[in-house]
Order: C-alpha cells, then sequence, then structure tokens
C-alpha cells in the first residue's frame, strides 16, 4: 500500500511537472516560429492546463480502465467549477466581462448537459465521442474568427449557427490557404530568416529537449498514475469512475488551481474565469472524444446519474452566480466551496 501511495504521488508529480515544462517550452518555440501570441494563447495555454487528465485518460482508455476517464472529467468539472472558483473568489472577487460568459459560457453549459446525457446510461460510443470531440474542435476554430472587439457578434446563437452549418470548414480551408500563400512570400524574406536563424537556432534546440523530457515526464507519469488508482479502486472495491471523480480528478486540476487562483489575486478576472470555462469544456469535449475514439467508454451505472446531476448543478450554479453581478464576490466563493464539500461528502458517504 504504501508503495503505490508512493508511486501515485510520484506519477501526480511527473505529471504537473511535465506538463508544466511542456507547454511553456512549446509556448517559446511557437513564438521563435512566428505563431502568434493570440494563437499561443487560444491553443497551447488553455489546453495546457488540461495536459494532465488528457495524458492520463489516454493512457486509461489504452488500458481499458474506461470509467476512470468518465470519472475523471465529472470530478475535474467539478472542482474547476466549485473548488477552484470557490478559491480564488475568497480571495479576491472576481470580475468578467458579460460577453464572455454570454458565449463561453452557455457553450459550457451546452457541453456538460450534452456530455451527462450521453454519459447518462453509462456509455459513450465512438459516434458520441466524435460529437463531442467536434463540438471541442468547432469551439476552438470559432475562437479564431472572433475579433477583438466584436464579442457581441460572436455570442451563443453565432456559435449554433457556427457549428451546425460546418462553417469551420471554411475556416479551416481559409487556414490553409493563409499557410500556403505565407510559404510564396517566405522565399522572398529568406535572406532575414538566414539572419535570425541563428539567433534563435540554440534557443530551438532547448526548446526540442524541454518539450521531449517534458512529454516523457507526461508518458511515466500517467502510467504510474493511472497504475495505481486502478489499484485503490481494486483494493476499496469503490468502482473506477468514484476513483476517478474524487483523488484522481483532483490530483489532474492542480495545474488549473493554479493558474486561476494566480490570475484572481493579479486581477484577470478574464483569465480566472476563462481558464475554468475553458478547461470544463476541453475536458468535456478533448477529452472524452479522444479517449471514446481510442476505445468505447464504460462506465458502472452505480452512483453515476447522480454524479452527473452534481455536475450540471455545479453547471448551472456557477452561472447564476456570475449573471448575478458580473462577479463571483467572496461570499459566493464560500459558497461554492460548502458545495464542493458536499460533493466530496457525497462521493465518500453515499457512493464509496
Amino acid at each position: 500500500m504504501t508503495i503505490k501511495i508512493l508511486l501515485f504521488s510520484a506519477g501526480l508529480l511527473l505529471l504537473v511537472k511535465g506538463a508544466d515544462y511542456f507547454v511553456k517550452a512549446a509556448a517559446s518555440l511557437a513564438k521563435k516560429l512566428g505563431v502568434s501570441e493570440l494563437v499561443i494563447g487560444l491553443t497551447l495555454v488553455a489546453l495546457g492546463t488540461s495536459v494532465p487528465e488528457l495524458a492520463s485518460s489516454i493512457v486509461a482508455a489504452f488500458k481499458g480502465q474506461t470509467g476512470l476517464v468518465v470519472g475523471m472529467v465529472i470530478g475535474a468539472n467539478v472542482a474547476n467549477m466549485l473548488l477552484i472558483t470557490g478559491i480564488a473568489a475568497v480571495f479576491v472577487a472576481i470580475g468578467t466581462k458579460r460577453e464572455m460568459i454570454e458565449r463561453d459560457g452557455f457553450i459550457m453549459l451546452a457541453t456538460t448537459a450534452l456530455f451527462c446525457l450521453f454519459a447518462w446510461n453509462g456509455a459513450f460510443s465512438r459516434l458520441e465521442a466524435a460529437a463531442m470531440l467536434l463540438v471541442y474542435v468547432a469551439y476552438t476554430l470559432f475562437l479564431f474568427t472572433a475579433k477583438a472587439g466584436l464579442e457581441e457578434q460572436y455570442g451563443f446563437r453565432q456559435f449554433l449557427n457556427y457549428l451546425f452549418r460546418f462553417q469551420y470548414i471554411l475556416t479551416i480551408k481559409d487556414g490553409v490557404r493563409a499557410g500556403l500563400s505565407r510559404r510564396k512570400t517566405t522565399k522572398a524574406t529568406a535572406v532575414a530568416e538566414k539572419k535570425i536563424e541563428r539567433a534563435f537556432q540554440e534557443g530551438i534546440v532547448k526548446d526540442l529537449l524541454v518539450m521531449l523530457a517534458g512529454g516523457t515526464a507526461i508518458a511515466f507519469g500517467a502510467d504510474l498514475f493511472i497504475g495505481a488508482a486502478v489499484y485503490f479502486a481494486e483494493i476499496l472495491k469503490v468502482p473506477s469512475v468514484v476513483v476517478g471523480a474524487s483523488v484522481v480528478s483532483f490530483g489532474t486540476t492542480l495545474p488549473e488551481m493554479s493558474v486561476t487562483v494566480s490570475a484572481a489575486r493579479k486581477g484577470y478576472g478574464n483569465i480566472a474565469l476563462g481558464n475554468v470555462i475553458g478547461s470544463c469544456i476541453t475536458n468535456a469535449g478533448l477529452i472524452i472524444g479522444v479517449s471514446g475514439l481510442i476505445r468505447p467508454l464504460r462506465a458502472a451505472r452505480a452512483g453515476l446519474p447522480l454524479l452527473l446531476s452534481f455536475l450540471l448543478f455545479a453547471c448551472l450554479l456557477l452561472l447564476v452566480l456570475i449573471r448575478s453581478a458580473w462577479r463571483i464576490r467572496r461570499w459566493e466563493g464560500a459558497i461554492l466551496l460548502v458545495f464542493y464539500a458536499t460533493y466530496a461528502a457525497l462521493l465518500y458517504f453515499a457512493l464509496a
């Protein structure tokens, strides 16, 4: 038991630190290769805090422990909405833009509702997983089309039109064309590229090595982490979905907690809540989508409807509190923490 606890802790440490170094090196490399900060923020940084969940879910899917994947997404999203937001709001009231909540917040609600609908029977088919992944990809591409200062023109209704009218296909085509035209123009600037090549060559090699080391740490960490989690599920004789919704999800949400609390304390409310909302959409869309395509997901029905109901309740509660004053005040943060304590007690007493 002691060895398994040590392996569990070591796996979690490798996951979190490996993801941290991987994302920082990837962002540095992207800048040196000329990728805009907007693209980096919408992809690498937003995805970065969900790397531990993604890596753990992929390993769990390959090992056939798909109940852990479903439980991890439920637990991670409940922790994002209640625990992490609550802790950040207790430090300082978190304000945000109305436009972001009326777009991203409603997309989070719709994604959560779709996830609950598909997971209610305890199974995710590959078709349902593909649908979740499509929503995530369409959402990410939709963000690329949004123009600064015109957020009100890129709301939830516009996203639905973008999704159901397959406009993301046009976005992909435009991106490919832009990339091809950029390749033509770079021929004329070959001399300038050679001048900066020496300046960045050493840094690029360093970034690649750090990414390799970080990726290796993530892979080994995920394997140790999931192996120990499966062991605890067997020893405690509880469904793997419960283990995933409790200790596994809590451990993998540490990067989100660090980013959100830090952003809130520095007065960046949009970044704090944006990280929470973005992580929830990523977990339900990307992680379920990728894992479910690897292997159809199965989770024990015992207690699952209760967990899903609590997840949907947490999502609604967060949005209601935000819309009450377009910020989450300290006493509202305390309310979120009380409900997370209720969730933890529910896992311990009712399910385990």
